[in-house]
């Protein structure tokens, strides 16, 4: 699935694709802004990098469906 984060006042987003489910990710989000004690929240992507966002900063989460084949050379 692909995973795009807006972060408040800057031009780019992080994209990146990761095998948890949609449900996961959103959970994940959702608690962490509740709450509002998680400066932090963490994703993995499909290659195993983390990424930390601070909750602060999120501007949206958009959850794509999964992806299926890419035709092309992959790195």
């Amino acid at each position: 699935m692909e995973v795009r984060i807006g972060i408040i006042q800057s031009p780019r987003e992080i994209s990146f694709e990761t095998d948890a489910e949609a449900d996961e990710i959103r959970t994940a989000v959702e608690t962490a802004l509740a709450e509002g004690k998680q400066p932090l929240v963490s994703f993995t992507d499909n290659k195993g990098r983390q990424f930390l966002v601070p909750t602060a900063s999120i501007a949206y989460v958009e959850l794509g469906g999964d992806t299926s084949r890419k035709v092309g050379f992959i790195s």
